[in-house]
């Protein structure tokens, strides 16, 4: 009973010894944790004017183009030596010339014609005289006499004879004319068809050419690309200044200035694209004496053309800008604010924000996962001012 009684003495006594130990235990000390933070990148953004560009492309053509053909039959005497694939020539500059022979022989007969016909006008004009002489001796007005007894109808039909006689003097003149191929504008020659010693008729094919003065680019414009641009139905030709052409020329890219000329006014029914027409004046430089280089027909060039200009508008990357749509922002006090804002226009790397945001808005441009509300933000980034002009 005694071991009993001190087995069961030290029990107690281990018990109440921890439960000593337990209540006089010092308390630990408690520390704040520190709040998380995540790393970001920012921007300060300032309200600007935007001017917005639009990219296009198409193929140089020359404004006119023509496919020259004979309008008189003989056989080609002489060629000019600038009438070959490539050869410039100038307007009224003569490219062939068609043997005459022919039509000067025509040309005399048709003088000759005409003085015969004259002739006969005269003669009957005095036959005529003589028979209104005739005439007064009846003792009767010449109201009361008849045509034929004044010769009325062979005056008339002499007159219509010299009339018909000028004419084929004059259409024989104009063939004679016809018989020198000259050209109606200054251009080059794309393709030569005919040469000497070939026997032509009324309609042959002689050369293909085209004007150096202006040469055109149709440009396709998407729904997209129209709704940066003012109205094309009001294009006038100083309505964009200096469109730039951008193009490879003898294996070099060179930049041309263009204009915007016109509109064609219709939906393309395969692509639903509008077309503007662009012009470049003296594309070949043939006028030029700053040696720059020609924009041949036929080169594929990019256009970028100046667009409607947005005022007042904050140019905010697409990364910043959230379903909503919302625009995260880092306040004073380092959190994250989403502000709701109104979206003038997009592009493929930016929002045009009109309203939400104000001038010096630290904007987060860095992607942030789910953002929170009030959420503590690190800026990691020496921050960016954008100015916008």
């Amino acid at each position: 009973m005694i071991k009993k009684f001190i087995a069961l003495g030290l029990i107690a006594i281990s018990v109440a010894l921890a439960v000593i130990m337990n209540v006089l235990k010092p308390v630990p000390e408690k520390l704040e944790t520190p709040e998380a933070a995540i790393a970001v990148k920012t921007k300060i953004l300032q309200r600007s004017n935007v001017h917005l560009s639009v990219e296009s492309q198409g193929t140089v053509k020359a404004r006119t183009r023509t496919l020259l053909t004979s309008e008189v039959s003989g056989t080609i005497r002489e060629v000019s030596e600038g009438f070959v694939s490539g050869g410039i020539f100038r307007k009224g500059d003569t490219l062939m010339q068609i043997d005459t022979s022919d039509y000067d022989v025509a040309l005399q007969r048709a003088e000759a014609q005409v003085v015969s016909n004259r002739a006969a006008l005269e003669f009957e004009k005095a036959r005529g005289y003589q028979a209104k002489k005739e005439w007064a001796m009846t003792g009767k007005s010449e109201e009361e006499a008849p045509p034929l007894a004044l010769r009325t109808p062979y005056l008339s039909e002499a007159e219509a004879r010299l009339l018909e006689a000028e004419a084929e003097l004059k259409r024989a003149k104009f063939k004679l004319l016809r018989t020198k191929i000259q050209a109606p504008y200054s251009g080059m020659v794309s393709k030569k068809m005919a040469d000497v010693g070939q026997y032509v008729t009324q309609g042959t094919q002689l050369g293909e050419m085209f004007s150096t003065d202006v040469v055109e680019v149709r440009l396709p414009l998407t729904e997209k690309d129209l709704s940066m641009m003012d109205d094309l139905s009001h294009v006038t030709k100083n309505s964009y200044n200096e469109i730039v052409l951008e193009g490879s020329n003898n294996g070099s890219t060179n930049r041309w200035f263009a204009e915007l000329v016109r509109s064609e006014g219709v939906v393309n029914e395969n692509n639903r694209s509008q077309y503007a027409v662009a012009s470049v004046t003296d594309p070949y430089r043939l006028d030029d004496l700053d040696n720059s280089p020609p924009l041949l027909v036929g080169t594929f060039v990019r256009a970028i053309i100046p667009g409607r200009i947005l005022h007042n508008v904050f140019k905010v990357p697409r990364s910043s800008v959230l379903e909503g749509p919302l625009v995260a922002t880092v306040n004073s006090q380092q959190r994250l604010d989403l502000k709701p804002v109104e979206i003038l226009f997009s592009d493929e790397l930016y929002h045009y924000v009109s309203k939400g945001l104000s001038d010096g808005e630290e904007v987060i441009i860095s992607a942030i996962g789910t953002p929170i509300e009030g959420l503590r933000v690190e800026v990691k980034n020496a921050l960016l001012t954008e100015n916008i002009e």
